[in-house]
């Protein structure tokens, strides 16, 4: 490349003495965490889908490979959604020069073996053409792969009596995208009775749980990002309206949205960062239609009780 190609990058010190420029670079370290962290993830999922085939700790101690492959199905279904998610950000902000790291993986030695995964963005996001292309890069993928996953779910599971189901037990609520592909695939399902999907489809579910949650628009969430290109500092008033519509909703319908809540006001924060004073104003046809195609996709896969408690 020329010079005259390079942007100028004042020069950086950092902590430890060394200096940077438009000359320099600084050296990428190996992603030891990433990868311990996916490995990690990898297990704690399988070991949850395993459990979802009714496979218990003796039949992994008895026969641990056996055991292993009958998880794998649904730990590698789910990680997919969750890998090409992030990964839509990462190669989008890569796209608009904004520094990513690679997705970390957040393990859980319980529920469905993850918390889903993230990306840390090592510098901020400059202009509204940018916060829609990588806000919407994201739910976009994940929404592709989760309804792939969900497509092959409903066309290898079966149905079941409602009546059957165990007094006390959960059943899961179809997001309306869901319900679409039902009925397109295998047409109405008839009364008093409900789809169990195998595990392969849960974790096509989960997706689209995860990436409802993701498009909600409140603060640095991926909704929230799209909203404020679109809105920009009235979107601190859909946050706002977002959250206590969590807090009735939490209240009235499903205990979880009471969690979000709380993770919504208290660590992500309702009000999304300014973009700097010489950002672009104005938005393209082209990015409002993608803000768009996100926002049908959160009605779509929006679930105001995705739990439901089994009552006789």
């Amino acid at each position: 490349m020329e010079d005259r190609d390079k942007i100028y990058i004042p020069d950086i010190i950092t902590r430890d003495g060394r200096i940077f420029n438009q000359y320099t670079t600084p050296k990428k370290k190996f992603p030891y965490i990433n990868i311990i962290l996916f490995i990690i993830t990898l297990i704690t999922t399988t070991l949850a889908g395993a459990g979802l085939e009714g496979i218990t700790l003796i039949d992994f101690i008895i026969d641990p490979i056996k055991s292993s492959m009958k998880g794998l199905p649904f730990s590698i279904t789910l990680i997919c959604i969750l890998l090409t998610h992030e990964m839509g950000h990462f190669f989008t902000a890569k796209k608009h020069r904004v520094e990513a790291s690679l997705p970390y993986f957040i393990p859980a030695p319980f529920g469905v073996g993850t918390f889903g995964a993230i990306i840390k963005m090592k510098s901020p996001l400059n202009s509204r053409k940018s916060l829609i292309d990588i806000g919407a890069a994201g739910p976009i993928s994940g929404f592709i792969v989760a309804t792939i996953a969900t497509i092959y779910g409903i066309q290898t599971s079966n149905l079941i009596r409602i009546s059957d189901l165990p007094d006390g037990g959960i059943r899961f609520q179809d997001p309306l995208i869901v319900k679409i592909l039902q009925y397109l695939l295998i047409g109405p399902i008839p009364h008093g009775y409900d789809m169990l999907l195998n595990s392969v489809g849960f974790a096509g579910w989960l997706g689209m749980l995860v990436t409802s949650l993701n498009l909600l628009p409140i603060g640095q969430l991926d909704g929230g990002h799209i909203a404020y290109a679109l809105f920009g500092n009235f979107s601190i008033w859909i946050s706002r309206l977002i959250f206590f519509i969590l807090i009735f909703l939490g209240i009235f319908l499903w205990q979880g949205w009471l969690l979000w809540g709380f993770i919504s006001y208290f660590i992500i924060g309702l009000r999304h960062p300014p973009l700097r004073p010489d950002a672009d104003i104005n938005l393209d046809t082209k990015h409002k239609i993608v803000a768009y195609i996100c926002i049908m996709i959160f009605i779509l896969t929006f679930m105001p009780s995705p739990i439901l408690e089994i009552k006789k």
